[in-house]
Order: C-alpha cells, then sequence, then structure tokens
C-alpha cells in the first residue's frame, strides 16, 4: 500500500505522501467552509421538471421566494419540462458543483422507466446529493356521482363484480396519478380500464360529472372544486394518516392497510457541491418549509410542508423508490 502511495506520489516518501494529503482535504475543507459563510453571493437557479403553473411549480416558486428572503439574493426557477424529467435532469447534472443551480425534481423523475425516459429514474447519492424536501401532497380518491358507491370499499366491491367495466382517468403514463391507479388495482384485486386524456385532467374531470369515466386519482388543487360543486364524490385520500384539514376523509389505509400515494418533491444538488454549502442550504430551506407563511399557502393547494435532513431525504427517496418501482415495471410491461 505504502510502495503504491508512494508510486502515485511521484517517488514521495509515504510519510511525506501522507502529509501532502492531509494538507490538501483540510485546504479542501476550509475552502469549502469559506464557500458556505459567503454563500450566497450571487443569482441561484432552481431547475424544476414541472410545467409552469402545475401545482409542483408553484411550490418550487414559493420555495424560491422563501429562500430568496433569507439569503438576500435572487431565487429563480427556470422550468424544463419533458420526458418525465430527464431533460431538467440533464440540465442540473451538467451544472457547475458550486450550490448556485440546484435540482427540484418530483416523485415521477425518481421513479421514470428508463424505457420511457433516458437516464433514469434519478437515484441519490449516485446522481445528485440530496438537500431538503418541501411538502407532500397526497392523491385524493374521487369517483363520479354516477357510480353507486359512498365508500372505497364498496367501490372495490363493484368493481370485482365486472371486472373492466369500471373505468379510471390516466393523465400519462408513469405519472403518480397513473401508479397510483395501478397500485390500487393491484392492491385491491380489482381491473379498471384506463382512459387516457393526453391534455391534462379537465377534461377527464368534466367526464366523471356527466358519468363517462368512473375514477379519477388527483391532487386536492386539481379535483377540490369538482368535490365542492357535486361533480366527483371524495371517497378517500392516500395520505398516511388522516389530514388535519379533512379530518372526516378516511385514508386508503383504512380500507387497503399500507396503501399511500403522495406527491413531492425534493431539493437537490450537482455531485461535487461542498458539503458545507449543502448543509447551509438544507438549514435555510427547512427554515422556509417550517415558516407558518410556507404552510399557509401550501396549504391552499393541498400540501404539507416537511423539513428533512440530507440523511432522511435519502433514506425518503429509497423508500419511495422501493414502493414504486416494481409498480413502474409491470406497466412498463403491459
Amino acid at each position: 500500500m505504502r510502495r503504491h502511495l508512494a508510486r502515485l506520489g511521484g517517488g514521495l516518501q509515504p510519510n511525506r505522501l501522507w502529509f501532502c494529503l492531509a494538507t490538501f482535504l483540510l485546504v479542501a475543507l476550509a475552502s469549502g467552509l469559506a464557500q458556505a459563510q459567503s454563500y450566497p453571493a450571487k443569482t441561484v437557479t432552481l431547475i424544476s421538471d414541472a410545467a409552469a403553473g402545475s401545482s409542483p411549480d408553484v411550490t418550487t416558486r414559493l420555495v424560491a421566494e422563501g429562500l430568496s428572503k433569507i439569503w438576500g439574493q435572487q431565487v429563480i426557477v427556470v422550468n424544463r419540462p419533458g420526458a418525465n424529467g430527464s431533460i431538467a435532469a440533464r440540465a442540473a447534472a451538467e451544472a457547475a458543483p458550486d450550490g448556485y443551480t440546484l435540482f427540484v425534481p418530483s416523485l415521477s423523475t425518481f421513479v421514470a422507466s428508463p424505457t420511457v425516459a433516458p437516464n433514469l429514474p434519478v437515484k441519490v447519492p449516485r446522481d445528485f446529493l440530496p438537500i431538503g424536501f418541501t411538502a407532500d401532497q397526497p392523491m385524493f380518491i374521487t369517483i363520479s356521482p354516477a357510480v353507486p358507491a359512498d365508500t372505497l370499499a364498496q367501490f372495490i366491491a363493484l368493481a370485482k363484480q365486472e371486472p373492466g367495466k369500471l373505468s379510471v382517468a390516466v393523465s400519462g403514463v408513469g405519472r403518480l396519478t397513473h401508479l397510483t391507479s395501478e397500485l390500487l388495482q393491484n392492491r385491491a384485486g380489482i381491473r379498471l380500464t384506463s382512459i387516457p386524456y393526453t391534455k391534462g385532467m379537465s377534461n377527464a374531470l368534466a367526464d366523471a360529472a356527466s358519468g363517462r369515466v368512473s375514477l379519477v386519482i388527483e391532487n386536492f388543487a386539481a379535483v377540490i372544486g369538482g368535490v365542492k360543486g357535486g361533480q366527483l364524490k371524495l371517497l378517500a385520500v392516500a395520505s398516511a394518516q388522516r389530514l388535519p384539514d379533512f379530518p372526516n376523509v378516511p385514508t386508503v389505509a383504512e380500507t387497503l392497510p399500507g396503501l399511500a400515494a403522495t406527491g413531492w418533491q425534493a431539493v437537490l444538488a450537482p455531485k461535487g457541491t461542498p458539503e458545507p454549502v449543502v448543509k447551509k442550504i438544507s438549514a435555510d430551506l427547512a427554515q422556509v418549509v417550517s415558516g407558518a407563511e410556507f404552510k399557509k399557502k401550501m396549504a391552499a393547494l393541498g400540501g404539507y410542508p416537511r423539513a428533512m435532513t440530507p440523511e432522511q431525504v435519502q433514506a425518503f427517496i429509497a423508500k419511495e423508490q422501493d414502493t414504486w418501482l416494481p409498480i413502474v415495471q409491470k406497466v412498463s410491461t403491459k
């Protein structure tokens, strides 16, 4: 080992080489700490894989607004939607690892099939360094008023009586709405007919109201208008526990134990970003998502903020990938 190090050191004595390596590491650490203390000294860019105006985009912009106030520097959002997140992932991976370009991907980027989107799914810390978390957005299970069911258990019973008769709106292969419907069918032992909606869910909501589609799975912002207007019946929410804003709405897990499905976003940094910078951003992000103003604005979107350390983000993502990748693989082989 020492002879190997000596060769790498161009003939330096082993002790001398160890001293040089230790000095280099200390200098690198000091440099990282100095960067963290002065960070940010200029505009920070958040690359989002969401389309402008979507719920994930709104969340990212609220994060940018909060960080701008803390840092006294402009934080801008750049939308790079398309290819299930691979366009945004590539742009973020190619950015300089200095903390001035960050990546804010959603769940679908971590579970997308490689056959649908190249260079995906994203994994941490293989591809990026985890920084923090923004918020959960649970999926709401709604049905057409034409379906004679008032609970999720009743809907499942109807679906079992006539496999394939009831339908589910699907807005895109690999999206959380699609994956949740597949997970629901798998766990409940039912078969629904998928109805594709390539131009968003507004047409699906109208079709549910008229009885042309049976089941719509979407986030709060997408379905709440239809629920309040009577065009949709709300059966359950796919959160781990009942939501404080909807205490009378049962969770899916009360009928199908263990089943939860929420949209979420993580904040990542390109590999090589100094650890002190990552830790500073993580702490400041936690301050934003824990703030009363951010929580109030997210509540209007049906979102529930959660602060996480980089280590917690990494563990959370790994657990989510364990849940969803088998469903993605099943869908890919259909």
